[in-house]
């Protein structure tokens, strides 16, 4: 079995209050994160049909600042599985009233899918539609290579 990306695009949308803020009147990073964590595990719940835990955090990117009474909007969206894990995007941006966005953080999280009894479980295989979403399939394979030699590295010692 195989499923679109569209079929488990994730959004969220969040307008910033003084409890999200930081000393600075900026959007705290651990509130930003915390949210991404949770966009990517309803992405990687919707692909895979199960329960997910979070495996890593491979990138986390801040480019720009959000401040109080912005709205951000998150966007989740599959792009590699493996065998019982999917790689997930999320990219954060602040909307404009005219509805322009910005983007301010962009994140890959690796999600595992877990059965019944808490152990990895098979996910769906990916469906690429678009030129960007065959773009990202590849650039998720080199990222997953990657993760496997900097895994290994660390078990060597």
């Amino acid at each position: 079995m195989r499923k679109r990306v569209s079929e488990s695009r994730t959004e969220q949308v969040q307008i910033l209050s003084q409890a999200t803020l930081n000393g600075y009147k900026r959007l705290f990073g651990g509130k930003l994160m915390e949210w991404i964590d949770i966009v990517a595990a309803v992405t990687a719940r919707r692909h895979s049909g199960c329960n997910v835990t979070t495996a890593a955090v491979d990138s986390l990117e801040f480019t720009s600042a959000a401040y109080a009474n912005d709205t951000l909007v998150l966007i989740g969206t599959v792009t590699y599985v493996g065998r019982t894990s999917m790689e997930v995007c999320v990219k954060t941006y602040v909307e404009e009233l005219s509805g322009k966005r910005r983007l301010i953080n962009n994140a890959y999280v690796i999600m595992v899918a877990l059965d019944e009894n808490e152990r990895p479980a098979p996910v769906p295989g990916l469906i690429c539609e678009t030129e960007e979403e065959r773009r990202q399939w590849q650039l998720g394979k080199l990222r997953n290579e990657a993760r496997k030699q900097r895994r290994n590295m660390l078990q060597q010692g």
